[in-house]
């Protein structure tokens, strides 16, 4: 397994909230769900990002990756005020208190202020993973707060085949939807961290060096494993000393302090995941005992296995992975 695959690999929209939206101006939807990450596919026309002061103008076939509980408008216009406001558990309301007569629901996963049967202004298409144990911490931790994609940069047949199955109803479909929104987010952030401008995380740009690129393949693949510097050097056919400066060089940190974020991220996501037993976990990640596990990943997260295990999911989100 390469490191970009481990990274990006073990979440799942399982659940996720799905919803197309149909809208005619003047419209603007305070979001404040506190998701771990929505992802908004503009189908037709086009609207405005605002977040934390910034302004960002999105267009037919731009995708657009939301990370964080930082609350964000999607409006028409910058200055349309927001009319309704969407809360935790997707659940909307009216910012004056009073009945929500302009937000209907249109049909199958369809929702808006549109008239029935009108193709609207403006069409949006939203994933959003509510929950920060459907995302893995080291995925959360890597992606910037707000991806976009312009259409005439990238555009994926994955939108496209989206369009189609949001509309549908048949048996199986959630499983569908939840999977199509599952490979266009790892796509777009595929693309995102491949470009120049983007602040790639290190073990990205690390993956093209031939020596370390196996090394963090290797750790990635094999996290259970009694890895040591100068094991790792030995599988990549260096010198110790010349596999610990160049790691350092091109991941920021020591190849020890590296897997151990790895290993206690894939923890993370294991105790927040699944209901595996510590033991099970911690032999999975590359600990002796639930013990060792225990004392480690309580340094690192400020709380035991267990207590993360039960804690609200807003505790956990994207702490504690490796960057």
């Amino acid at each position: 397994m390469d490191a970009v695959t481990a990274m990006l690999d073990g979440h799942s929209a399982r659940g996720a909230f799905l919803l197309r939206c149909v809208l005619d101006a003047p419209w603007s939807i305070l979001i404040r769900d506190r998701s771990a990450v929505s992802l908004t596919v503009v189908a037709a026309g086009s609207a405005w990002l605002v977040r934390g002061g910034d302004e960002v103008a999105v267009g037919t076939g731009d995708v657009l990756l939301v990370k964080g509980a930082e609350p964000f408008v999607l409006a028409d216009d910058p200055g349309t005020p927001p009319v309704v406001a969407i809360e935790p558990g997707q659940e909307c309301r009216s910012l004056t208190g009073g009945s929500l007569s302009l937000t209907r629901f249109l049909g199958t996963r369809t929702w808006g202020n549109a008239a029935p049967g009108s193709p609207g202004d403006t069409v949006l298409l939203t994933g959003v993973y509510e929950r920060d144990s459907q995302v893995t911490g080291q995925l959360l931790t890597a992606m910037p707060p707000v991806v976009l994609l312009r259409a005439d940069e990238w555009h994926s047949p994955l939108l496209d085949l989206l369009r189609v199955e949001m509309a549908r109803e048949a048996p199986g479909q959630d499983a569908v939807l939840d999977r199509l929104v599952d490979l266009l987010l790892v796509s777009a952030l595929r693309e995102w961290f491949a470009r120049a401008e983007a602040d790639a995380p290190p073990w990205w740009r690390a993956r093209h060096d031939p020596v370390i690129g196996r090394a963090l393949d290797l750790m990635h693949s094999h996290p259970e494993r009694g890895w040591s510097v100068e094991t790792l050097a030995r599988e990549v056919a260096v010198s110790r000393a010349t596999f610990a400066r160049r790691f350092g060089e091109q991941v920021g940190t020591p190849p020890m302090a590296y897997l151990t974020g790895w290993r206690l991220a894939l923890a993370a996501d294991l105790l927040r995941g699944t209901d595996r037993t510590l033991a099970s976990v911690a032999t999975e990640v590359g600990y002796t005992n639930p013990f060792a596990l225990s004392v480690a990943f309580k340094r690192r997260f400020g709380v035991s296995p267990q207590g993360y295990r039960r804690s609200p999911p807003a505790v956990a989100a994207g702490g504690g992975a490796p960057s």
